[in-house]
């Protein structure tokens, strides 16, 4: 198995094509996105029950080395303070195959 960072991001809807560019500029091309996630924020409470989908929020999901974090982190964080959201860095262990 080989040590990386988790990172998991939530933002609005209408910003989760910024982050997934963001994570390619990093050299991070795979990811998992989670439509509708709802909870409580900071914001109050999330539903994803909107007809149109603009006040949804959004999961990402993905891994880097921990060599890529603090620079990823550095841009994410600007990018968080402008859009909103939140960000979740954990150790992981990826099971190649």
């Amino acid at each position: 198995m080989i040590p990386v960072k988790r990172i998991e991001i939530v933002v609005d809807a209408p910003h989760s094509e910024s982050i997934t560019r963001l994570l390619g500029s990093h050299g991070l091309e795979g990811w998992t996105l989670l439509r509708g996630a709802s909870g409580m924020g900071q914001r109050g409470r999330q539903h994803d029950d909107d007809i149109t989908g603009v006040s949804s929020n959004h999961l990402i999901v993905t891994t880097c080395t921990p060599e890529k974090l603090a620079l990823l982190l550095e841009d994410l964080r600007a990018m968080l303070a402008r859009y909103g959201g939140m960000c979740l860095v954990s150790d992981a262990h990826w099971l190649r195959h």
